[in-house]
């Protein structure tokens, strides 16, 4: 039911409800929070698998691929049959950018 309350320049009217099931908690709301750090593309996938024995060299779907960090960014190399191939891709690319090792 509700009530009145008179005030000089106005009425306040207050009403409670009465609800046979108590409120929902809020969704999630132990949820731990996860901070954000946004990829730098094309960076090695997580699926990808480092070769052992190459620096810059990676497995990618059956095929190796090298990954060389140019500044802020990768670049990635073209699809090579053989991981020789594409280290060779990364040194020259190294080379070119003169970043040092």
């Amino acid at each position: 039911m509700g009530t009145f309350s008179y005030h000089r320049n106005f009425v306040l009217v207050e009403f409670v409800l009465v609800t046979s099931s108590p409120m929902k908690p809020m969704r999630q709301q132990n949820r731990r929070i996860i901070s954000y750090v946004p990829r730098i593309e094309p960076a090695p996938p997580e699926h990808a698998m480092k070769v052992d024995g190459f620096r810059d060299v990676w497995l990618l779907r059956g095929k190796y691929v090298a990954f060389v960090l140019m500044g802020e960014r990768f670049q990635r190399s073209p699809v090579f049959n053989v991981p020789e191939a594409a280290q060779r891709w990364a040194t020259q690319i190294r080379q070119e950018g003169e970043i040092e090792e």
